[in-house]
């Protein structure tokens, strides 16, 4: 095996959140493998993770704080408007630092970027003699619908490839005319060793409590399942603006007595242990670990099916159960059918457990691997 050295360069070193935990994951995994790993932020995160003591990769922030908006070029009489040339000369300082480091490297570097507004930076960097992977970590239809879109199709073209976490994904971009796609999905973060034992009467949301996360259509699909099932709780983990608006919604629908809110976690497999369904409720999503997560607790999981990444890891009536993207009573149905049904929670649980092996870090990093030394060819 060739060992490399590899480069993440994100938006944050380590920003809570999916693609944070999948880029600390997957520095470890390189590193165990004798890679040299170094992880390149462009800010200090709002929401910091902790990536425990004396991780196995070095870390590198290039300012001190996030850095404003692009403004235009507005023409002051004989000279750049001054906050335009601040800019510039802020965005040349970190593209230099970013070239000394790609530079000093040996021969066969990776350079993975893993978010859009990063790559406008590495775009800036010189990254000659190395292979450069682009990322993006949401479904098609979810970057469709915002500002990264186009900027996805400008930045991301001429990279030597560009990787999406599906199948579908990767098509619906090759479609957009880029000819530089592939596919690689998350790697299982962790198996442990005991599933849940399913015995509590718990349903658990875990993540963020934003708009994209649609706890507030969780609240109303809760409002519909709860009554048909008394006894059982539904615990939230997470934490976000949207907090108090959130709690407000939860006490003028009744459900104070049976909605717990649990603060944000850095315990994932504890709380999956604690409960015997997991409820994703997401308007859109990439390829979300919580899920995978979930499953190798042996935790079946009620979903919304709001992307390819999310039917790609639970199989419909198999190992779970997906309700149509935003049908809040579907998914109360869902959700009801299970918590009724033990030996259905049981079924679903072990085959969850079972299927989600596919994922394994091992099998995931093999693949990266191989993608490494095809580009280097």
């Amino acid at each position: 095996m060739t060992r490399r050295e590899i480069f993440f360069v994100a938006n944050e070193v380590n920003e809570l959140g999916g693609v944070g935990r999948w880029q600390t994951q997957m520095a470890r995994l390189f590193a165990e493998r004798g890679h040299r790993v170094r992880i390149i932020g462009i800010c200090p995160p709002e929401m910091p993770m902790d990536l425990g003591e004396d991780p196995p990769f070095e870390t590198v922030t290039l300012h001190a704080r996030r850095p404003p908006g692009r403004r235009g070029p507005h023409l002051l009489p004989g000279r750049l408007d001054p906050v335009v040339r601040r800019q510039q000369a802020r965005r040349r300082a970190a593209a230099a630092r970013m070239s000394r480091m790609f530079r000093a490297a040996r021969p066969g570097a990776v350079i993975i970027v893993t978010q859009v507004w990063a790559m406008e930076w590495v775009a800036l960097a010189d990254t000659a003699g190395h292979s450069v992977i682009g990322m993006s970590h949401e479904s098609f239809d979810a970057s469709r619908r915002s500002s990264r879109f186009a900027r996805v199709r400008t930045y991301f073209r001429d990279v030597d490839r560009l990787l999406l976490l599906t199948r579908q994904d990767a098509d619906l971009w090759a479609g957009q005319g880029l000819n530089n796609v592939g596919f690689l999905p998350n790697p299982l973060p962790v198996l442990p060793g005991v599933p849940s034992p399913r015995t509590e009467k718990v349903v658990a949301s875990i993540g963020r409590l934003s708009h994209a996360k649609g706890v507030d259509l969780l609240l109303d699909v809760w409002a519909e399942a709860a009554p048909r099932q008394p006894g059982w709780l539904l615990r939230i983990h997470g934490a976000g603006d949207h907090e108090e608006e959130l709690r407000r919604q939860c006490t003028r629908l009744g459900l104070d007595d049976s909605v717990e809110w649990a603060g944000q976690t850095d315990d994932v497999t504890g709380a999956l242990a604690r409960c015997s369904l997991l409820v994703q409720s997401s308007r859109g999503e990439g390829f979300p670990l919580v899920l995978l997560e979930a499953m190798a607790c042996g935790v079946p999981c009620v979903a919304f099916d709001c992307s390819p990444g999310v039917r790609e890891i639970v199989e419909d009536g198999e190992d779970g159960l997906l309700a149509r993207h935003g049908n809040t009573t579907e998914l109360a149905a869902h959700l009801v059918r299970l918590m009724a049904d033990e030996n259905l929670r049981d079924t679903m649980g072990e085959r969850a457990r079972r299927n989600v092996l596919r994922f394994a870090p091992e099998v995931i990093t093999d693949r990266w691997e191989e993608l490494f030394a095809f580009l280097e060819r």
